[in-house]
C-alpha cells in the first residue's frame, strides 16, 4: 500500500543520514502512529516503502502515514533508550506497548550501625544495599519473614527504634534480637547481618558449613547455650531449604522472559531467580501485538521493561531478537545494572535454565487459558445485564462512582471504569470534594459527577454509555440533573442500592426515569458484573479517603504553626513516629531535632497543649 498524497517518502528518503537514530511517523490529524529505531536511519524508513514485504498491520499503517520525524543518536543502544521514552510518552497505536507502570519492591538492608530489614519500592540509595527486585510485595514480605525467622534482624523505623526502653513483641516471639535496647552487641549483629547477605546472595549451603563449624566450636569449648542457638538456626535453614522446591546449583540473578501466541491472544511470563531462588513471575499482555512475531514482542519487551527495571546479568529468552537487535539490547541493559558490568542474553539455554524457560512457557500458557476464561464469564456477565436492563449491545464501557468519608471527615469519590470486558484500573479516578455541609453525600455526588462530565464534554475523556451510582433514588436523581446539564443526554443511568441489611444479592436496581424499582436474582450474571464493579468503586474511594484523613490528622496541627514547613513537619513526624509522639514530648525533646530552634520548640508545645 502507498502513502497519502500528502506524504513524499521518495523526496523525504533522499535526505535521511546513514546514522542511528529514531523515527516517528504521524498522520495528518498529528498523532503518533508508529515509534521505531535504526541504525541506519535511511536503509531502515526506505524499507517501509518497498514492494511487498509488509504484513497487513503496518500496510494499513503506512496508509495513515503523512509526515515522518527523525532524530539522530550517536549510537544504536542510544536510539532504544529514546525510542522507549517516546513510546512510553505517546502510546503510539502501532507500537507493541507493555503497559506496567508499577515499580517492582525490593528486599532493602539499610546503612545504619544496626542495620533495618525493610521493604523497599521506588529509587534505589547508595547508603543501602537492596536485593530484588522481586515480582511481587507478597514475595518480598515472604522473604522478610524468612530473614526475620532465621536471623532475626530488626524492622522496626528508625524514630521507633531509637525510642524503645524494652524489647518489643518481636524479641519475645525469637523474631528480633532487640539490638534497640543492647540485648545484643555490635559484632554479634553484625555477625548476623552477613549471615543474611550470604542467604540473600543463594549461598545458603556454604552458611550451613559455616554454622555447622561454629556450632562444633561452641560445643567444644563447652558454650552449650551458643551451639545449642546455632543448632536451631541450622535447622530453621535446612527445613526453609526442603520447602524451596524451585532452586538453582548456580548461584545468580537470571530473569526468564517467555512469549506465547494462542487462540489470539500474546502473552509474555516473566520469572525471575533471585539468588539462585525461584521468587516468582509476572504475566504481561502487551497492547497492538496482534499479528506480531514473537520476536518483535521480546523485543519491545526488553527495552521497555529494562528502561526503568535494574536488569540482572543474565536474560534468558525464548525468541531471538535478531542479530541486529541484541548487540543494542545488551548495550542498554548494562546501563541499568547495578551489580554486573556486562548482561548476558541467551536464546537457546540449556540444563537448568532450559527447564525454567519451559516453567514459563507454561505460564504464559495459563495466563492465556485464564484470560480467555475471564473473557468469556465477563461476556456473559455484560450480556445478562444488557437483557436485565433492556440495554442495547452497544454498551460496553461502564463507570461508577461511590463516595467515602468519616462522620463527614475527608470526603472523597471515587470513579471506576469497565471497559473492554475488563476493569480498566490505569483510568480509575479520585476526586477530593468539598460540600458546603459535612456529610452531605449529596453534594459530594454531584461536584464528583459534575467535574468528570464537564471533561466527557469537553472530549477529554471517553464518555460511559452506562453510568452506575452506588446508591439510591437520591443519588440517582443528583446523576441524572448532572447528565442533563452537561448535555449527556445518550448515557444510561442507573443506581445499585444496597438492600436490607446490606446483604450482598439483595441490592435494588434505581432507574432515573422509572418509580419502581429492579431486584435481580441472586445468582443473576449480570448483577455479579454490578456487584464487582460496585465493590471496586467502594474500595477505591475507600482508599482514597483514608489517605486523605490520615494527611489531615498528621500534618493540620502542625502546619498551623509558624515556622513550621514541610521538612520540619517531617523530621518531627519522623522522630517522634507520628503526631501522638510529637505531642507528648518535652521542649528540650523537640530542640534536639535538627532544624528546630529552642524558642520554636516552646511555640510547638503550647500550639499542641
Amino acid at each position: 500500500m502507498n502513502a497519502p498524497p500528502t506524504f513524499d517518502p521518495g523526496a523525504f528518503l533522499a535526505n535521511l543520514p546513514r546514522r542511528p537514530g529514531v523515527y516517528r511517523m504521524f498522520d495528518i490529524a498529528g498523532d503518533t502512529l508508529y515509534v521505531g529505531k535504526a541504525r541506519d536511519l535511511r536503509k531502515r524508513v526506505s524499507s517501509y516503502f518497498k514492494a511487498g514485504g509488509q504484513g497487513p498491520r503496518i500496510s494499513h499503517m503506512l496508509t495513515q502515514v503523512a509526515r515522518i520525524d527523525t532524530t539522530v543518536t550517536r549510537s544504536e543502544a542510544e536510539a532504544l533508550v529514546l525510542e522507549n521514552n517516546f513510546i512510553k510518552a505517546h502510546r503510539p497505536r502501532y507500537n507493541i506497548v507493555f503497559r506496567d507502570d508499577k515499580s517492582y519492591p525490593y528486599i532493602c538492608l539499610t546503612g545504619h550501625a544496626y542495620p533495618q530489614l525493610r521493604y523497599h519500592r521506588g529509587a534505589l540509595e547508595k547508603t543501602h544495599r537492596y536485593f530484588g527486585p522481586y515480582p511481587s510485595a507478597l514475595a518480598v514480605r515472604e522473604g522478610m519473614q524468612v530473614l526475620q525467622k532465621v536471623f532475626q534482624l530488626r524492622t522496626c523505623e528508625d524514630s521507633v527504634y531509637a525510642s524503645r526502653s524494652r524489647p518489643c513483641m518481636l524479641h519475645q516471639i525469637r523474631r528480633c534480637t532487640a539490638p534497640c535496647v543492647g540485648r545484643i552487641d555490635a559484632e554479634g549483629y553484625a555477625r548476623d547481618v552477613r549471615e543474611a547477605l550470604l542467604f540473600l546472595q543463594g549461598r545458603a549451603d556454604e552458611l550451613l558449613c559455616r554454622l555447622e563449624a561454629e556450632m562444633h566450636q561452641a560445643a567444644v569449648a563447652l558454650a552449650f547455650e551458643r551451639a545449642a542457638a546455632l543448632r536451631d538456626k541450622i535447622h530453621r535453614l535446612q527445613a526453609l531449604q526442603s520447602r524451596q522446591f524451585v532452586a538453582s546449583n548456580n548461584v545468580a540473578d537470571v530473569d526468564i522472559a517467555a512469549v506465547l501466541a494462542e487462540q489470539g491472544l500474546v502473552a509474555l511470563n516473566l520469572v525471575m531467580i533471585r539468588g539462585g531462588r525461584h521468587v516468582g513471575d509476572r504475566s504481561f499482555f502487551p497492547a497492538h501485538a496482534e499479528g506480531a512475531s514473537s520476536e518483535e514482542v521480546l523485543a519491545a519487551f526488553l527495552g521497555q521493561h529494562y528502561l526503568d527495571q535494574v536488569a540482572p546479568p543474565v536474560v534468558v529468552v525464548n525468541a531471538d531478537p535478531g542479530p541486529e537487535s541484541l548487540p543494542p539490547l545488551a548495550e542498554h541493559l548494562v546501563g541499568t545494572v547495578t551489580r554486573a558490568a556486562t548482561v548476558q542474553i541467551v536464546v537457546n539455554p540449556t540444563g537448568e535454565r532450559r527447564v525454567w524457560l519451559q516453567m514459563a512457557e507454561e505460564n504464559a500458557r495459563q495466563a492465556i487459558t485464564q484470560r480467555l476464561a475471564l473473557k468469556s464469564t465477563q461476556e456473559q456477565r455484560l450480556l445478562a445485564l444488557q437483557e436485565a436492563l433492556g440495554l442495547p449491545d452497544t454498551v460496553q464501557r461502564i463507570e461508577c462512582f461511590d463516595v467515602s468519608h468519616t462522620q463527614g471527615e475527608a470526603p472523597v469519590a471515587s470513579c471506576v471504569v469497565f471497559d473492554r470486558l475488563a476493569m480498566q484500573s490505569s483510568e480509575y479516578r479520585r476526586f477530593n470534594v468539598t460540600p458546603e455541609h459535612a456529610g452531605d453525600d449529596y453534594a459530594a455526588m454531584r461536584e464528583a459527577l459534575s467535574r468528570r462530565a464537564q471533561r466527557i464534554a469537553h472530549g477529554e475523556v471517553a464518555a460511559p454509555q452506562l453510568l452506575v451510582i452506588d446508591g439510591g433514588r437520591g443519588q440517582v436523581t443528583v446523576a441524572a440533573e448532572v447528565l442533563r446539564e452537561c448535555g449527556l443526554l445518550e448515557v444510561e443511568l442507573i443506581g445499585i442500592a444496597k438492600g436490607p441489611e446490606r446483604k450482598p444479592g439483595l441490592e435494588e436496581i434505581v432507574f432515573a426515569e422509572r418509580g419502581v424499582s429492579l431486584q435481580l436474582p441472586e445468582n443473576h450474571l449480570g448483577l455479579h458484573l454490578l456487584q464487582q464493579i460496585r465493590d471496586e468503586a467502594h474500595r477505591f474511594a475507600i482508599q482514597g479517603h483514608r489517605a486523605r484523613r490520615a494527611k489531615a490528622r498528621s500534618g493540620s496541627r502542625l502546619d498551623s504553626i509558624s515556622g513550621i514547613g514541610a521538612r520540619r513537619r517531617q523530621a518531627l513526624l519522623t522522630r517522634f513516629g507520628g503526631l501522638r509522639g510529637v505531642e507528648s514530648a518535652s521542649v528540650d525533646d523537640l530542640a534536639r531535632v535538627p532544624g528546630i530552634s529552642q524558642d520554636l520548640a516552646k511555640r510547638i508545645y503550647q500550639a499542641l497543649h
